[in-house]
């Protein structure tokens, strides 16, 4: 058979993750399921049922994380590993994470109806706890694969009820060996939506991501002094929300003029001791910022590491302190050259990327060759209810996963 001809079924496709998205289905047709729940758990032996009725052998490691392989003609070579995650954040969308997995499931069970043997192995993963909406932080299996997170720390993650992650993880049932970690691959593909409103705006069917962004995030403390809001003359006081805001003013001037791709957030404020009739005298914010380049990194941190000095208009102190940052991700150039091959075969249209939202395949790119493709989110929604990709783009992405995957284990 040609592998051009080859093509999933899509009402197949659609049917499965309305099939899916009943596992913690909301009141307006979101999904809550969130991981090592007692939904998750459920989910998690529906996905098993459903491949091992496809002549799967799942099997499952010591981070719950779930590996179902289609065998191939050399099963001592690595596989091609497509996957994603099932869990999802409080009143998510029905296609983050899962509509990965579902790729992967989609891709198989299309190669076994078309009695397709691949030459190795191909794999549909599961990875547990990617939202880390439940046992913080996210990405945690994927992070203690790579080694980026301490696997004794992620035991011990505590959810709102007290519940460790070791706890779940032991009562779900999948706490599996270690030795059943992903540990090599030709490839690991991960589909995804947007999460964004790029591809829609622009009408295009496919992105092909190159990285995941690079970003840094800082505290700003600004320490003045309070006093009755009614009896100081604005001349004599110390306002550190008025020193706040000349700060963030300052910080969009300058940021603006770095890259048009820089995206930058103040997402969270604390502003003591928060009266209305008493002058604030403490303001602490957070600044992050996102951009696939180092060199635009470097340049936004050395605007906030200059804070400090450029707020004396308000007769207030300026401490800034880095929480944290990481480096961009690149993912394996002849797998996003795979990707964009099948785009063009395929006649889709599509645009190289990058993805500044986290994602497993970062931290898997690390260690195995990896890559990922996005799907159009409608009005970029997403960790939303109301999130939405249109069923023809599901099925169009999974189709260039499936090109993929034949090339990659056909020849």
């Amino acid at each position: 058979m040609e592998k051009q001809k080859i093509a999933i079924h899509g009402e197949r496709l659609k049917q499965t993750i309305e099939d899916f998205a009943d596992f913690g289905r909301t009141e307006n047709n979101g999904v809550t399921r969130l991981a090592l729940s007692e939904t998750d758990i459920k989910v998690r032996n529906h996905f098993k049922m459903v491949c091992e009725e496809l002549g799967l052998t799942v099997k499952w490691d010591d981070m719950g994380n779930m590996y179902a392989t289609l065998e191939g003609r050399e099963n001592d070579k690595p596989p091609v590993v497509i996957g994603s995650h099932l869990d999802s954040v409080e009143k998510g969308g029905r296609f983050d994470g899962v509509l990965g997995v579902l790729t992967g499931l989609e891709v198989v069970r299309t190669l076994v109806e078309s009695n397709i043997r691949p030459r190795i192995p191909v794999v549909v993963a599961n990875i547990t706890n990617e939202e880390g909406a439940r046992f913080e932080p996210s990405l945690m299996s994927s992070g203690v694969m790579s080694g980026k997170f301490d696997k004794g720390n992620m035991l011990r993650s505590v959810d709102k009820n007290g519940i460790t992650f070791a706890e779940a993880l032991k009562e779900s049932g999948y706490e599996g060996r270690k030795e059943n970690r992903l540990t090599e691959a030709e490839a690991f593909l991960e589909l995804h939506i947007e999460q964004g409103p790029v591809l829609e705006n622009e009408s295009i069917d496919i992105g092909v991501v190159e990285c995941v962004v690079g970003m840094c995030c800082y505290e700003i403390e600004v320490i003045g002094d309070s006093d009755h809001a009614g009896t100081t003359p604005m001349s004599m006081r110390k306002d550190s929300l008025f020193a706040s805001n000349n700060l963030i003013n300052e910080i969009r001037e300058k940021m603006s003029k770095l890259d048009n791709n820089l995206v930058y957030t103040i997402g969270r404020m604390n502003v003591s001791p928060n009266i209305h009739t008493v002058i604030p005298n403490k303001v602490i914010f957070t600044l992050e910022a996102r951009h696939k380049e180092a060199a635009v990194i470097s340049q936004v941190e050395e605007i906030i590491q200059g804070l400090a000095e450029t707020e004396a208009k308000e007769k207030c102190d300026v401490t800034v302190k880095k929480l944290w940052d990481r480096d961009t991700v690149w993912f394996n150039n002849k797998l996003v050259d795979a990707l964009e091959k099948s785009c063009k075969s395929l006649n889709c249209s599509y645009k190289r990327m990058a993805s500044g939202a986290g994602h497993d395949a970062q931290f898997i790119a690390t260690y195995l060759p990896a890559a990922m493709i996005f799907v159009p989110s409608v009005n970029g929604k997403s960790h939303a209810e109301d999130e939405l990709t249109a069923w023809e783009d599901c099925e169009r992405g999974v189709n260039v996963v499936l090109q993929t995957v034949l090339d990659l284990t056909m020849n």
